[in-house]
């Protein structure tokens, strides 16, 4: 099954960070925060990714491009009049990765609509590029597959700051909508399994996949939410950022489910 990550954004409420690269390659402990999200899906086993770039594409395809040899340990032999590279030791995972321009200002769903042919007829999983969490993406799957919608999305209680869920004692989401005031409910985190056709409901580039489309599905009854009670956290800011980087430096990353 293939992870869609969107990694198209501008990420301009972490520009001290943003501006020479794409928020999803800006790191953690050495590694950018994309990396972290992959080898949270490939420690369950889904290790062919589809990256949605957009804002510096560039940057992702050349980190992916020399990802080989920066996990390798390399002789550069110059002697003899030969020019040989002899890779020793190498460390890389075993990923497929396709990097995909979607545009520098397509939308969320526009992203996702113009990867559709690396996407193909099979169900597969979406998530946001600048956010980690401890989430058992085996036990996500299954809860896909058993309740047979159209999408799941991970659902979590983080506060007041992002889009609120109204979701029934089945896991339904009845309303899917911006935050107001007051609210406190749980929010989209993105860690979605979506069957091939959810795409079709995507009009163009300027659509907004939590607008119109996850509001479509919504009012179908065809949305369903995966409740995530451990660790989640987004990398919208700086001081998210330097949160998140503590927590590695200390060796104390939640979302650190694999193993070295």
């Amino acid at each position: 099954m293939k992870v869609v990550i969107l990694a198209g954004g501008l990420g301009t409420r972490i520009s001290e960070e943003s501006q020479l690269k794409p928020k999803p390659m800006v790191e953690l402990g050495g590694m950018p925060i994309l990396w972290h999200i992959m080898k949270i899906y490939s420690s369950h086993g889904f290790r062919d990714f589809v990256i949605c770039a957009g804002y510096k594409q560039h940057v992702i395809k050349k980190y992916f491009s020399d990802y080989f040899l920066h996990t390798s340990d390399v002789t550069f032999d110059f002697t003899e009049g030969e020019n040989k590279m002899i890779v020793h030791n190498n460390n890389s995972e075993p990923w497929k990765v396709t990097v995909v321009d979607t545009g520098l200002n397509t939308m969320t769903g526009g992203r996702v609509k113009r990867v559709k042919q690396y996407i193909g007829s099979e169900p597969f999983m979406l998530t946001y590029g600048d956010g980690v969490a401890d989430i058992n993406i085996s036990e996500l799957l299954k809860f896909h597959k058993n309740h047979g919608k159209m999408v799941t999305m991970s659902a979590y209680n983080a506060g007041q700051r992002f889009g609120v869920l109204d979701i029934d004692k089945d896991g339904k989401i009845l309303d899917f909508r911006e935050k107001t005031q007051g609210d406190g409910n749980l929010i989209n985190i993105g860690f979605m399994v979506c069957e091939s056709g959810f795409v079709d409901f995507i009009e163009g580039d300027q659509t907004v996949l939590e607008k119109q489309p996850l509001e479509k599905m919504a009012s179908l009854g065809e949305l369903m939410a995966y409740k995530h009670n451990g660790y989640w956290q987004c990398m919208d800011t700086l001081r998210e950022k330097n949160v998140l980087e503590d927590l590695w430096a200390r060796g104390e990353a939640p979302w650190k489910v694999w193993k070295d």
